[in-house]
């Protein structure tokens, strides 16, 4: 469309590690800050909210991932001769990854921040073709489906080391280990939800069990205040790319922490969140694709903002 005739200057800035951490990012924003400052820092990483439906991310929740191992002996033991007096592993850590949840299937652990989500509709049927659930499957927690999937914190196991099922014999098992994966709601902090998580680790194992509560990994979430001129020229843009459909502003229930960065690194910068994936993309997993034509839209719609904002 331009050629070599850009009407605004243009840095590009390819980031491959987000999916290990982004560990060497910070250095490299504080290494190279005068070449990467700018006024407007469009990341795309994102998706939009249906196929004909474009959207700018506003918020993201952030991760917080810890190996939990539990251990109630210093060797396993025949189980006919124990059970009933000591406790095995496995049940120990079930109990305790059982207490992470309420009845309802909210995240049962004190002091995580909840906030609201955006006004958006999110029909069931959207939710049960776009999330894979079987027909009987029930939703957890409570508030809205935005809300349960971009603004309240969320907490799986990702993970278990225990004995296989085949081959499995009579002994109780003397340690178990999980991969706890907490999702952050934006307004929350890594810091004070992983002191939350291993609080209530801490509190809640059963019958003495040693408890070792070991980092992986931590991001933080994000709130973008999507005002001012850069938003309003993005708006605009991607409202022709989509023949007069305008943009909606939606959350993201995953992580993308190196956007946190860019908001510490470059805080007078506005920070467009944008990106190429539809609903049924599905994002870390098996058959994951992209909608052709969603993607020619975000490429017209990209060009289309660098024309705004060079009118501004």
């Amino acid at each position: 469309m331009y050629g070599d005739d850009l009407p605004v200057s243009v840095t590009m800035f390819i980031e491959g590690e987000e999916e290990v951490g982004s560990d060497t990012l910070p250095a490299l924003l504080k290494e190279h800050r005068d070449k990467l400052s700018a006024d407007v820092i469009v990341i795309a990483d994102s998706g939009n909210w249906d196929i004909g439906v474009p959207a700018l991310t506003t918020s993201l929740r952030g991760l917080v991932r810890v190996d939990v191992t539990v251990r109630t002996l210093t060797h396993a033991v025949h189980s006919g001769m124990w059970g009933g007096l000591v406790p095995d592993a496995l049940i120990t850590l079930s109990r305790l990854i059982a207490t992470l949840h309420d009845d309802r299937g909210n995240v049962a652990i004190a002091g995580l921040h909840s906030g609201p989500a955006a006004d958006v509709d999110y029909p069931e049927e959207r939710l049960r073709a776009e999330s894979g659930a079987v027909p009987g499957t029930e939703w957890i927690g409570d508030g809205s489906a935005v809300e349960r999937l971009w603004t309240r914190p969320a907490l799986s196991i990702t993970g278990l080391d225990a004995p296989k099922v085949d081959g499995a014999s009579n002994t109780l098992v003397a340690s178990a280990r999980a991969k706890i994966s907490l999702r952050v709601a934006p307004g929350d902090t890594t810091e004070n939800a992983l002191a939350c998580l291993r609080a209530h680790l801490e509190a809640h194992v059963a019958w003495g069990a040693e408890l070792t509560v070991t980092l992986v990994d931590t991001g933080e979430p994000t709130a973008i205040d999507a005002t001012g001129p850069a938003y309003d020229a993005a708006r605009r843009a991607f409202t022709e790319a989509w023949d007069g459909t305008e943009p909606v502003d939606m959350g993201v229930g995953g992580s993308i922490p190196f956007i946190a960065e860019f908001l510490e690194a470059f805080p007078r910068a506005s920070v467009l969140v944008t990106g190429v994936e539809d609903p049924d993309t599905r994002a870390h997993g098996a058959n994951e694709g992209l909608h052709l034509a969603e993607f020619e839209r975000v490429v017209l719609a990209e060009a289309l903002l660098l024309h705004h904002l060079g009118s501004l």
